[in-house]
């Protein structure tokens, strides 16, 4: 460690340690009620924060985020641990009761504070304690068991955070650009599918969907694309490391991820149909569980991928791109609870490839229109895959710099003079 940098506890360079409120939650947490937020722990997430409205007088005695608060969520399997720092100079905000926030002293209170506890996350998350069910991190523990190198130079920490954060802002950007091509492939959605907008002065006619233009015909999806089932892996056949295999857990926010995967050796995989490839750009469909009916699309992540069973990837038949078409269509809230109405059993909804491929759908009969429909939606889809994609790399990149700028192990060349 260089010279003029010192480890602490978390409890030797913090003011505050400790849980958030257990707020009453209003039914539609879209609906605002009150100028009155909190963040919960299910939103807590490397990247952002974000918020949910609840009912003022369920408050008592609340600890209001300042700028540089740190937030660790400290409960629960899988997302104990995640951190992310409190960036916002928005007032009467708080954090529900299984989120800790972590306020740094004010000589501390910076970005380069963050990303230490940020760089900790492993750590934090082993030292939850209590059933597997349900761990618990007591401020205890993260305050006397995590320690954090922090340079005595405030602007060696500025430069170190500068560097960090550009790299956030910048994934932070992508995805603010994608949710907005997200939300013009939905008025897309809508003008096409339900306005029919360049026919509204054209005549119109009766069909099992209601009025269509005349000219348009009500199909099945299958009609114009496949639903592949996975490949049905022997549980044998997964290990830690490898090849991956993609399941419903890696569908997440219309965004394949490739985070906490299964894997396979090259050996078997050298076995398989590959068929059951998945590629940059596919749309994956979960087929099983609670959250049957979510969609994803596959960044590139120039590797090789597989497809397990119980979900399904859309594959185009004698159009080009129609898969596309049909992906961002059911991404749709209209699609999705369709999906999940054809859903069947109880303990364990399931839907089929042929259910998928049944949904009914007004086309275009005009091949020359429906192509031009088609190349609309994939224009923005490729602009998404792209940016989710780079941020696959700035994600990477992120990653590899963090523990060596934050242990000092790799220096910032102006600063290393200032230790001789």
């Amino acid at each position: 460690m260089p010279n003029n940098w010192k480890t602490y506890k978390l409890s030797e360079v913090t003011e505050y340690i400790g849980r958030g409120i257990s707020p009453k939650y209003t039914d539609n947490l879209n609906i605002r009620v009150v100028n009155q937020r909190c963040i919960r722990d299910n939103k807590i997430i490397y990247e952002t924060c974000r918020y949910h409205e609840i009912e003022k007088k369920s408050i008592s005695d609340v600890k209001y985020l300042i700028k540089h608060d740190v937030l660790v969520n400290s409960t629960g399997v899988g997302t104990l641990g995640r951190v992310a720092q409190f960036k916002s100079d928005f007032k009467d905000i708080t954090v529900d009761s299984h989120v800790s926030i972590v306020r740094p002293v004010e000589d501390y209170a910076d970005e380069f504070f963050g990303y230490a506890i940020i760089e900790k996350q492993a750590l934090i998350e082993s030292l939850g304690e209590g059933s597997t069910g349900q761990t618990e991190l007591s401020r205890t523990r993260l305050g006397e068991d995590v320690n954090i190198c922090l340079p005595e130079s405030k602007k060696e920490r500025e430069e170190i955070a500068s560097i960090l954060s550009a790299i956030d802002d910048k994934i932070e950007n992508n995805l603010a650009i994608n949710k907005t091509l997200e939300e013009i492939a939905m008025a897309l959605y809508k003008h096409w599918f339900v306005d029919f907008g360049p026919f509204q002065d054209g005549e119109f006619v009766d069909s099992e969907l209601g009025r269509i233009p005349k000219g348009w015909e009500v199909k099945n999806l299958g009609s114009i694309v496949s639903v592949l089932g996975g490949y049905a892996f022997k549980s044998a056949c997964f290990q830690d490391s490898g090849v991956k295999v993609l399941k419903i857990k890696n569908i997440n926010n219309n965004i394949v991820d490739i985070n906490n995967c299964t894997c396979i050796s090259e050996e078997i995989s050298k076995t398989i149909n590959p068929k059951f490839r998945v590629t940059k750009g596919d749309f994956l469909i979960a087929m099983t569980g609670a959250e049957v009916g979510k969609v994803g699309a596959v960044p590139d992540y120039n590797q090789e991928l597989w497809l397990n069973q119980r979900v399904g990837k859309l594959v185009d038949k004698e159009l080009k791109n129609a898969s596309i078409l049909i992906g961002k269509l059911l991404q749709t809230n209209d699609f999705y609870k369709v999906m999940q109405g054809l859903a069947y059993g109880s303990a364990q909804p399931n839907i089929s490839t042929s259910d998928i491929e049944s949904i009914k759908i007004a086309l275009p009969i005009d091949k020359s229109i429906l192509n031009e429909i088609i190349d609309e939606f994939v224009n923005y889809h490729e602009i998404i895959i792209q940016n989710l994609t780079e941020n696959q790399t700035l994600t990477q990149l992120r990653d590899t710099l963090l523990p060596k700028l934050i242990s000092g192990e790799m220096r910032l060349k102006e600063f290393v003079s200032s230790d001789k």
